[in-house]
Order: structure tokens, then sequence, then C-alpha cells
């Protein structure tokens, strides 16, 4: 009998074509001519650009250093929009943490820790400027698209905690040795540097909670006395060598204030009375540094341009066009243009620095947080301020610049008069504003002192100083506009109302009413 046997070549090679010969749509999608993962040590880079707040931007207004006289380029409203979005941000510190491991990193690594770090960093500053956050759904790409809102509360606990883990990893990746932290452009990858930036950073991060210090579980006296306590677990900034510091480079990366740009830019702008009127109060040699005397007392009048009542602030809630006028007129202290307006690239912006923790720590102690000596430190945060300036912390002199009216350009030397300052650091500190004493009053001149030397550092720390605190006194009226009030916060982004609608409105209703209230009490602050 014939047997007839058929070849079925056609199914077999679509059988084939739908399974061994089958690529992914992620294979499909991959273009290998082109890097398909970036380096941790790119990433990590990426990071510390974005987490920079330099100077000249809208938080020397939020913190009445500097004040807009004209309109068109802006105001001095407390009409806050929308807080900082650092989601991409903390997505990259994912992608960090994920190629260091497929690097052949070990689990606790150096960019882990750091990643730690980052973590409380943005998670918390968003909190800060804003209330109730995403945080634990967040990050997780297409399954977080909706993440709901974790409580404040829950936000800085989960913050603390990370800073507690970060020291711990970064002691036992210091221990291992070898290891390093690529494209770092703050501390050029020194490990022992970071693990001081991490432990500064959760002494300033305590010390924003020092309304809920009574709350057991959060731990704010109990981690700050644990950390001050303990220097050789929790190693801290010792000088400002250890700033945390963002430095500006020409010509990729220009310093905001440039000699080409005063003109457009610093005249349209003086200082405020908040700063400099407590510069001048205190008789404090900064000012000399900081600022220019008004021309019209040094000009018209015939005062001393080294004389401290030829120093004049404007005051921010006044008018913008009644300011305008009167600094037209030149009866206004502007920045001063040899430091802040003669080079491309200017004095590095401090993100997170030790004058600013030698202050923190002054504070805890003085509300009982902890044992020490509260003036020690707090000396040591003002003669940090002083040093950083060329201001002599002894007996001594140093040079001021004023531009000479009708100069033109703000580069050359020789458009400045010069005068010898005298310093005498015992008589500066010997007075009634100045001298320390272990009391309320104390602790006033500690948040004043502070204040002093974060100016054009530091973001917003002044604001949330003056907002947990009330210190320095921040003045308000027409011109700060909200009804005569300084905003206690920012706005969600404008996407949550659209995006996470449900999970927005529920927060909103969790802390304020059901509105995104800028003068809203976030949890904090209560």
């Amino acid at each position: 009998m014939k047997k007839i046997f058929k070849i079925c070549v056609l199914p077999v090679c679509m059988l084939l074509s739908v399974t061994g010969c089958k690529k992914s749509f992620d294979e499909l999608t991959i273009n290998n001519n082109v890097p398909n993962a970036v380096p941790a040590s790119l990433l990590f880079n990426g990071v510390l650009n974005s987490m920079a707040d330099g100077p000249d931007g809208e938080n020397e207004i939020y913190s009445q250093y500097y004040l807009y006289n004209y309109d068109y380029y802006g105001n001095n409203r407390y009409d806050f929009g929308s807080g900082d979005n650092y989601y991409n941000t903390l997505k990259n510190v994912v992608a960090m943490e994920e190629q260091a491991k497929l690097a052949g990193l070990p689990a606790v690594n150096q960019y882990s820790a750091v990643g730690k770090f980052f973590r409380a960093y943005f998670f918390s500053k968003m909190s800060l400027e804003m209330g109730d956050i995403p945080m634990t759904q967040a990050l997780k790409g297409l399954d977080g698209l909706t993440p709901a809102y974790d409580s404040q509360k829950d936000v800085m606990k989960q913050s603390l905690t990370w800073l507690e883990e970060a020291n711990t990893d970064m002691t036992a990746v210091i221990a291992k040795g070898g290891s390093t932290l690529t494209g770092d452009i703050y501390l050029n990858g020194d490990l022992a540097k970071w693990q001081k930036v991490i432990n500064t950073f959760h002494i300033r991060l305590l010390t924003e909670l020092s309304k809920k210090a009574a709350e057991a579980d959060l731990g704010v006296t109990s981690q700050f006395a644990a950390i001050v306590g303990n220097p050789t677990k929790y190693p801290i900034m010792q000088s400002a060598d250890d700033n945390l510091q963002y430095t500006f480079v020409a010509p990729s990366n220009y310093y905001p204030m440039t000699p080409d740009n005063f003109g457009q830019n610093g005249s349209r702008k003086n200082s405020s009375s908040t700063y400099v009127g407590l510069l001048t109060n205190l008789k404090d040699p900064r000012v000399f540094v900081t600022n220019e005397p008004s021309r019209d007392l040094v000009d018209v009048a015939k005062q001393s341009p080294t004389a401290f009542n030829s120093f004049v602030g404007a005051d921010p809630g006044l008018d913008l066009g009644v300011m305008y006028n009167n600094a037209g007129l030149q009866k206004y202290s502007f920045i001063n243009r040899k430091r802040f307006y003669s080079t491309f690239t200017g004095e590095p912006s401090i993100q997170i620095g030790y004058a600013e923790l030698m202050f923190n720590i002054a504070e805890g102690i003085n509300r009982g947080w902890a044992t020490g000596d509260a003036e020690a430190y707090y000396i040591k945060g003002i003669q940090a301020s002083f040093a950083s300036y060329g201001v002599p912390t002894g007996t001594g002199t140093f040079t001021a610049y004023f531009y000479r009216p009708g100069s033109t350009g703000t580069a050359n030397i020789a458009n400045y008069d010069t005068y010898t300052i005298n310093v005498d650091w015992a008589a500066y500190y010997a007075q009634a504003g100045v001298k320390y004493t272990a009391d309320a009053a104390g602790l006033t001149k500690i948040l004043q002192q502070k204040y002093l030397a974060l100016f054009r550092h530091s973001g917003l720390e002044s604001y949330f100083t003056y907002r947990r605190t009330g210190i320095p006194v921040f003045t308000t009226g027409p011109g700060t506009g909200n009804g005569g009030r300084i905003a206690a916060r920012f706005q969600y982004p404008s996407s949550e109302r659209t995006s996470n609608a449900d999970n927005y409105n529920k927060a909103l209703q969790a802390q304020f009413g059901g509105n995104d209230d800028i003068n809203g009490l976030m949890y904090i602050l209560k």
C-alpha cells in the first residue's frame, strides 16, 4: 500500500516565528548603536546638580534678604505657587542604586548609602514646602501613577530612618576601604566628608521638627542627643572645609550675577531692611562686605560711607512703586558689586554648611535636647561666618570696596573706592544684642545670627526658620500681598489636580479643609 507523507513546511515556519524566533518588545526597541544604561556615577552627578539651590532667586525674596524694586522683573509678594517637584530626580536615585548593583557592587555600597541620604533630602524638602506628599507609593513606575499621600509625620519619620541607615551604611563602606563616588562635583568622592554631610543634615532636619520635639515616636531629642554626644559614630562637619557647596565655573556654568548684568539685574533689586537693619543694629562689620552704602546718604547728606547708619534696606512691605522711586534716588543699599558682580564665578553656594550646623546645635542645646556648651557652638557659628567674608575674629582690619558712582563696568578694581575697616571681635561679641545668654533671649540671638550667616546660601532654610520661630521679624504690607501674611506653605504641583485628583483632594481635606491654601498650617507647624 502506497503511503503518502505530507510535509507541512509553512506551518512549521509559522510556528517557529512565534516561538523560537520570537523577540520581545523590549528587545525590539533597544538601539544597539547607543548606550542602553547610564552608569551610577553619571546618575549621581545629575542628582547632585538637581539639589543645588543657588543665589539670586525667589528664595532670597521669600527670606527677605533681597527685594525687587521694579515689577517688570518680579515682585515681593507671598503669592506662592507650587513647590518643588523632585520625583524625576528621585527616580534617578533609584536608577543609580540599581546600576551600582549591576556593576557588581555589594548591596551596601557608597551609592546606596548616599541614595538613602538623597531620599531623605528630597522627600523631606518637598514635605517642608507643601505638607503631606506621596512617598511610599511613589517611584513605582506604571504601578504608581496615582500614589496615595503619606502624612507629613510619616515622611519625616521615614526620612530620619533613612539618615540613620545612611550613616550606618557609610561607616561599613568606609571600613572596607577602596571605595569612592565618581562624578562628585561637591566633595571629590570623599566618603568621610559625605558621612559628615549626612549627619549634619540629620541635625538640620531634627531642628526643623522643633515644634514636635515632645512626640516620643519621632525621637527628635533622643536622636539629637545621640548625634551630638557621639562624634565617633556620627561624625559631623568640623570646619567650613566640610561644607557641601556648589562651585561655579566659567565658561560652562556662570555665577548668576556677572560683570555684564548688574544694570539689568542688580539695579532692579535692592537690599531688604530685614537683613540690613539687623546688621546695622548690631554694628556688624559684615554689612561692609555684603552691601554698599546709600549713595543719597553719602553723596547728598554727606554721611561717612563707613558709618553703619549709611546702610539702609527697603521695607519688604513697601508698595513697589514707592520702592522703585526711592531706589532710583539711591536711598537704599544695593548688594556689594565687588563681591557679587565682579567675576563670572562668584563665591560657592553653600547647600549644607558648617556655620549653620553650629547654630543648629546651639539651638538644640538651648532647648534642652542635649547637654553641652551652647555658647561655644554659637561663637563658632558667628566666627565661621565672619571668616567666610574675610572679617577678622580678633582685633584687625579688612578692606571694604564700594562702587564709585559714574564708573562703567563692575570687573575693574579701579572702579571701587577702598576703605579700611577696623574690627574688634571682643567688643562686637560683648554687645547685649549679640552675647549669648542661656534663655529665650539667647535662642533669639542664635536664630538671628543663623539668618545673617545664611545670606545667599542654603535655599529656603531662612524662610523655614522664620516660619517655625518668627525670627527674625519679617515685615509685611502692600508690597508683600497675601493680605499682610507671610505664606505658610507652597501649593501642590498643578499636575496633581488632574492626574492624581482623588488622592490630592483627600490630602487637602485631611490637612487644610479641602483647599490648597498657602496660609494653611502643616503638621510640623502646629
